[in-house]
């Protein structure tokens, strides 16, 4: 986790081809050349592996952050809304119509996303803040990365990872929450996935769920403990064992109930367009089970420390059924034959992709938090048959008495930043067509350009035309 969102990418837009400005006739064109950076930047990041898409990040980030500015400076204008105290006179010619790559429609297996068309700056706008949230998702992503890497990361480090990460979905939560707001006051968002009020609804229910659960992450020391026992390339355990510090479990388990809230809303909200893609849609259900089973965990840590070894068994018991796998218990015998060598291989699976930095986590943390129980339930068994020897009651009535979750963040209003007032300045002389880029180009094809006017039979690449422009025919 989190989830792996493809960021989308767009075709060609002249702002001066639809808007003219009297007080500020460089306005249309400038914001016309930070949007050909940008979409040169989200088709050169579309084309990368997907194990260097994380490096690339950074440099997403500062173009959404140059361009967004003008963007919303255009918007201003056209809505007669003063920038810094400055008016700004912007006319519209004709309708602004833009084309995107909608990533979040469902499609066919080996079919790529869809373009959708739209008419208005409000559609510009939406997609380049849904962008922007999505590449502060990806950049969490990255940062989580690092707490599974080759070198297990000391205690300061993981704080600082998971505290850089919590601010990146709270960014990412405020930023689609604004995007709701806004298409309510959108007609055409009706017909764009991205666009729809209860699409961002529920990306921004899931960006909170996910920083709920960072919240405990940060305190929890037994995904770690999992984590370097099964570290190749991990040598402390030569020379101590690993400390697990005593947590302040029911408070963790009604944080994990808050995210698995967050969670089932952003899988209602994201489930109703009936459009969407279904990988997004396991993805959230994962996460609220994976929520709810370490909701299980944490209540039976707290009945361990409390001296109820068997009801905390039973708590665990309850967690593996709500990630959905039945404990040895319940099936009778031990896991064996083909089940356990399926178990064994998407375990390896899952490592490799860890590994390799690519498509990891698809599954929520699914399968981590099953390691955890599995950890837990083989060190309680053995004390409980040794020592304490006390019965194991239901794991469902239990799960039924589950309180109610408890929030620990809160959404903040989404806060874009303007041009400042030398740059407004700037934009009152009249543009220079030296400055002109080729995004005027009409091609809107994602997939890069091909070379025109080669001869027939002629090596690729060559022009048609001599160096003085006469044709060779």
């Amino acid at each position: 986790m989190p989830f792996a969102f493809t960021l989308p990418t767009t075709s060609a837009l002249l702002f001066s081809s639809f808007t003219s400005s009297t007080t500020h006739p460089s306005l249309p064109l400038a914001a016309s050349t930070r949007r050909g950076v940008l979409r040169s930047v989200l088709k050169k990041h579309k084309r990368l592996p997907p194990s260097s898409r994380a490096s690339d990040l950074s440099t997403v980030l500062a173009t959404l952050d140059d361009y967004l500015p003008y963007l919303l400076t255009l918007e201003a204008a056209l809505c007669g809304r003063t920038v810094n105290g400055e008016e700004i006179d912007l006319a519209l010619k004709k309708e602004i119509d833009v084309e995107w790559r909608t990533t979040l429609t469902a499609t066919g297996p080996g079919r790529e996303s869809p373009r959708v068309r739209g008419k208005g700056l409000d559609i510009e706008i939406s997609f380049v803040l849904h962008t922007l949230a999505c590449v502060h998702t990806l950049q969490a992503r990255a940062q989580l990365l690092a707490l599974y890497g080759a070198t297990t990361p000391t205690t300061e480090q993981r704080t600082a990872i998971v505290t850089t990460t919590t601010k990146h979905f709270l960014q990412a939560n405020s930023i689609h929450n604004s995007l709701v707001s806004r298409s309510a006051e959108t007609d055409a968002s009706a017909t764009i996935l991205e666009t729809l009020a209860q699409t961002q609804g529920g990306l921004a229910a899931l960006a909170l769920a996910e920083a709920t659960l960072l919240a405990v992450l940060k305190d929890d020391p037994y995904p770690a403990v999992v984590a370097q026992d099964r570290n190749k390339n991990d040598k402390d355990w030569m020379i101590k064992p690993p400390d697990i510090p005593k947590v302040r479990a029911h408070l963790f388990a009604r944080l994990c109930l808050a995210a698995a809230e967050h969670a089932g809303k952003a899988e209602a909200m994201l489930s109703a367009s009936g459009r969407m893609d279904e990988a997004l849609i396991r993805y959230v259900s994962d996460l609220r089970r994976t929520s709810r089973a370490k909701a299980c965990r944490f209540f039976g840590i707290d009945a361990d420390l409390g001296g109820e070894t068997g009801r905390g068994i039973a708590w665990l018991t309850g967690g593996r059924k709500q990630l959905g796998f039945a404990g040895p218990k319940d099936e009778g015998s031990k896991m064996k034959g083909l089940a356990k060598f399926r178990k064994d291989w998407t375990e390896r699976r899952e490592d490799k992709k860890i590994e390799q930095g690519g498509e990891w986590g698809s599954d929520a943390g699914r399968l981590e938090e099953l390691r955890v129980i599995q950890m837990l339930e083989q060190k309680w068994n053995k004390m409980n048959d040794t020592m304490n020897t006390q019965s194991i009651p239901p794991s469902d009535p239990l799960v039924a008495t589950m309180p109610l979750g408890r929030d620990v963040h809160s959404s903040k209003p989404f806060v874009p930043s303007c041009l400042d007032d030398d740059t407004l300045a700037r934009m009152r002389a009249p543009p220079d067509v030296d400055e002109l880029g080729d995004d005027s180009g009409e091609s809107s094809d994602d997939e890069g350009e091909k070379a025109q006017g080669d001869l027939p039979g002629a090596f690729p690449g060559s022009s048609s035309t001599t160096s003085n422009g006469e044709s060779y025919y």
